[in-house]
């Protein structure tokens, strides 16, 4: 196999994944979900859309795929303005890698994250 070829099971891994770079909407539950990058290109998107929620409320992640600095940044200023009126993010279905990068930006002990 060349270095370029893929697996079968990354290509059945492929297949299941939105082919969207980025999306941001609200469930049926009333939880924000987002999925794929969220980057410097989109975080002034998700800035928008966070912008105009005045309540705490849950961030499903199970479908984000990376985050970036600028993605972290809006996700703390949010939780921020929601925190000064007593509530704030919930972050759940976290993904292993995700999780990661929040415990090693210490992010892991400014929101609450729970499991799926």
């Amino acid at each position: 196999m060349t270095g370029s070829a893929k697996s079968r099971s990354e290509i059945s891994w492929l297949k299941g994944r939105r082919r969207t770079m980025f999306d941001i909407d609200f469930n049926d539950s009333g939880q924000v979900v987002v999925s794929g990058r969220l980057d410097a290109a989109q975080a002034p998107r998700a800035r928008q859309f966070f912008d105009a929620i005045n309540g705490g409320c849950a961030v499903d992640m199970s479908g984000l795929d990376y985050i970036s600095s600028a993605g972290l940044g809006v996700l703390l200023s949010t939780h921020k303005r929601l925190m000064a009126g007593k509530s704030g993010l919930e972050l759940v279905n976290v993904n292993p890698h995700i999780r990661d990068i929040f415990r090693y930006s210490g992010f892991d002990r400014l929101f609450v994250i729970r499991p799926a």
